[in-house]
Order: structure tokens, then sequence, then C-alpha cells
């Protein structure tokens, strides 16, 4: 990423993206920030939060780090108050954060169906319900000198929110919950000059998605969630894919570019599939 003495589309806008450390969250920060956006990152972690800050700042952007879990009850103020108080403005809102804890329904516990509506369905929901007075107040203000500045929220949902998928009932609950959500904020938040949003994701290629034979784990609120898919499974799921293989996190990123941009300012209300040309699981 570079973008030393050079324009861009959201040049000037703050931008929250949460889970931002890694992954898709972490090409969604950096494409943000190379056109232009002053970027606050999240994640679970410091090291990785500070590591993108660090990659946005030596590319010549701006970028400061909230570190903490999306579905603590106190971190969505925070968030909030790191935009306005470090950059005083907010324009952009990336609910990203996430991960999956699988089982099939009769195995489910509630803890895991709680985890998953937690992460991908309450957090965005808290966080956008502390940005409304801000929004409100920036349109307000707007309005009144005769200006109209377009702002943007991004869910992210997921094929199995849209289609379901076996053995993630509490994922695919959530996810087609957040679809639900953005349609609601669109009709809601339209009169704030707001658009919103979501992106529906199919196979992208990240850690959560590897082989599962690695065994890798990751460390989810003192738990220790195993990640990946079967390989069999994933070299599948790849083949029934139009386009022949799983996107990159970087790809992922453009799909939600796409909705920050000017170029999308009277579109909202609506659910983008990135999946290489899959319509169904």
């Amino acid at each position: 990423m570079s973008r030393e003495g050079q324009g861009g589309k959201l040049e000037g806008k703050v931008a929250l993206v949460t889970g931002s450390g890694r992954g898709i969250g972490r090409a969604i920060a950096l494409k943000l920030a190379s056109e232009g956006a002053k970027v606050v990152v999240n994640d679970l972690d410091a090291e990785p939060a500070n590591e993108v800050r660090e990659a946005i700042e030596s590319a010549g952007g701006e970028a400061v780090a909230c570190v903490g879990s999306v579905t603590d009850a106190a971190f969505p103020q925070r968030f909030v108050d790191t935009a306005t108080g470090t950059y005083g403005g907010l324009d952009i809102i990336v609910n990203n954060a996430g991960y999956t804890w699988d089982s099939v329904i009769q195995k489910m516990s509630d803890e895991q169906w709680y985890a998953m509506i937690d992460c991908h369905l309450t957090a965005p929901f808290r966080i956008l319900r502390a940005a409304q007075p801000v929004l409100r107040e920036l349109s307000k203000k707007e309005t009144g000198e005769g200006k109209r500045v377009v702002r943007k929220v991004v869910n992210i949902s997921s094929v199995a929110g849209l289609f379901g998928n076996a053995g993630q009932a509490n994922y695919s609950a959530a996810k087609a919950g957040i679809v639900g959500l953005t349609e609601t904020l669109a009709k809601e938040w339209g009169r704030m000059n707001v658009t919103v949003n979501c992106v529906a994701y199919g196979l992208i290629k990240t850690r959560l998605t590897g082989n599962a034979a690695a065994g890798e784990t990751a460390n989810v609120g003192g738990r220790e969630i195993k990640v990946g898919v079967n390989p069999e499974l994933l070299a599948t799921m790849e083949r029934t894919i139009p386009l022949g293989r799983g996107g990159t996190p970087e790809e992922a990123a453009g799909a939600v570019y796409l909705f920050c941009i000017p170029e999308s300012d009277y579109v909202s209300g609506q659910t983008l599939m990135c999946t290489g040309g899959l319509t169904g699981v």
C-alpha cells in the first residue's frame, strides 16, 4: 500500500473497521487508507492492530488502533469516541469482525449459539446505535449549512446467511440477521444521507478458511476455537465456484470499497454477493 503524495476517492473520510488486524478486515483497512481515509483499526489483540496502523502510517496514511472485543458492552461507544476524538468526525463504518464456531444443531450448545449472535449481529447493532447520535448531529449541521455529505455503512454477511449452510445454524442465523438490520437502517438513516449496504462473502482465503488439517486455532474470549475447513470439502467448494477458486482478502476488500466511494451514493439497502459467481450453497 502506498499513497504518499496522492489524493484518493476517500480523502479526509474517517472510517471505523472492526476486526481489521487480520484477514479481510486488514485488507479493508489498507484499501480505505490507500484512498485517503483515516482509519480506526480494531482487533482483539494489540499486536496485529498496531501492525496495521503502522503499515498505514508508513505508507503516508493516518490510523489509530482501538483494541478490544466488539462483544464487550462498553466497546461500541469507545470505538465511536476514538474516531470523533482523534479525527473529529465519522464517515464510514464497516462491521467486519467475526469468526465461526460450527456444529450440527443437536450438538450445538447455547454458548456456541449466542457467541455467533453476539459477534455477528448484536455487536454491529450496538456499534451502529452508538454511532447514530454522531451521524445525526453531523447531518443536521451540514443540512443547516446547505451541504449534503453522504456517509456509508457496510455490514458483512455471508452466503451462509442467504442460503444456509450445514453445521452453521448459529452463524447462518446471525448473518441472515445482519441483512435484515442493513435493510432496516437503510430506511431509517436515509434522511441523514447515510447509505447502508451489505456484502455477503463466499469462500475467501484467510486463516479461518484454510486447511483444517493444519490444526490451527484462534483464541476468542479465552476460548480456543478450531479454525479451517476440511481439505476435501475445501477442494469441493472451490470446484463449485464458477471462477474456479476462492477469493483473496484484497478482492473481498474491493467489494466493500465499492459501497464506500461517491459513485455508490444512491445505492442503499442492498446486499452484494462477493462469491466468484457462486449463487447458492
